[in-house]
């Protein structure tokens, strides 16, 4: 299995509004973005249409055509997002454990949310099992 990039591209405000319009819609096209983020910012169509574009050239959408338009998505959700962005902030995956961000991380939930820190162990136990297989 293809592990995923992490880095982020750079974004624009534009290109998070409308990655978080399409983290709640699902699904949309140039149209239905447009008078979800574009209308009131007083923006046109086509400027929206370029960020969809470039958000998916930036591998963030995915695309399919219907009919003579594009119904774009996003290819993580919210929550794999924000990872990532942290994850970046942080200075990288390998930086997290040589830093001891992870270790304070844990430390942290630990202290403070006892059923948080089960539920971490369940995911790293699910995600051990799913990479030996």
């Amino acid at each position: 299995m293809a592990r995923k990039q992490l880095t982020l591209p750079r974004l624009g405000e534009l290109e998070l509004a409308v990655l978080e319009y399409l983290w709640t819609a699902h699904s949309a096209d140039v149209q239905q973005t447009h008078a979800a983020v574009g209308a009131r910012r007083g923006i046109s169509p086509n400027t929206v249409g370029s960020a969809l574009e470039r958000l998916y050239k930036k591998g963030l959408l995915g695309r399919d055509k219907v009919s003579h338009a594009y119904r774009y998505w996003a290819v993580d959700d919210r929550e794999t997002f924000q990872a990532r962005r942290v994850v970046e902030a942080a200075g990288g995956v390998r930086a997290l454990g040589k830093s001891g961000l992870l270790a304070a991380f844990v430390d942290l939930v630990a202290d403070s949310d006892e059923q948080a820190l089960g539920e971490l162990e369940r995911l790293i136990r699910a995600k051990r099992k799913e990479s030996s297989t």
